[in-house]
């Protein structure tokens, strides 16, 4: 067989030895827990949202409240949720919740901090008398605006780490994976 090691698996994706102790004993691997691509793509999510609130919170067209909160960890990867999730325009929270996959309760919950902080705002619905949007206010604009430089930023970073050319595939693997 043909063998390339510049594309051999990373050490974390190979087949892993056989387990010993407890696990060997019920037939369970361990390993195979933190080396997976799953895994993988949640740490990434996790350093890259953590990296996107840090750029925000030092960011100086963020107001102070909001700066204040993202620097002392008040604001996290949830709220990111909102930031990225919520149309322009705005949108009803069973549909927020949908694309941010989430409860609705749970949603509910961002909505109503990010409301308290004057990022959004809940209005009535033009088209439902009975429903109610969430909007941006312009407080949350700016966060938008603020968001959307930490992630240009983030992403620039990714790209430095890994190289051009693996950053340009693995958002490419992503989207075709995503799809």
């Amino acid at each position: 067989m043909f063998e390339r090691p510049d594309l051999a698996l990373p050490a974390a994706l190979a087949p892993q030895p056989q387990e010993t102790g407890a696990t060997a004993q019920a037939g369970l691997p361990d390993g195979w827990r933190q080396a997976h691509v799953g895994h993988w793509l949640s740490q990434a999510l996790q350093k890259f949202d953590a990296r996107v609130l840090t750029l925000m919170a030092r960011n100086e067209d963020v107001p102070l409240a909001l700066s204040n909160l993202a620097a002392r960890g008040r604001l996290s990867a949830s709220h990111i949720h909102i930031t990225r999730h919520l149309a322009q325009g705005g949108a009803r929270l069973t549909e927020l919740a949908q694309r941010a996959n989430m409860t609705k309760q749970a949603m509910g919950k961002l909505v109503d901090q990010c409301e308290a902080w004057g990022l959004v705002l809940r209005v009535q619905d033009a088209h439902d008398a009975r429903a109610r949007r969430i909007v941006f206010t312009p407080v949350g604009l700016s966060w938008l605006q603020a968001y959307r430089q930490a992630v240009a930023q983030a992403q620039a970073e990714l790209r430095t780490a890994v190289g051009a050319e693996v950053a340009t595939v693995m958002a490419l693997g992503l989207e075709a994976y995503a799809a």
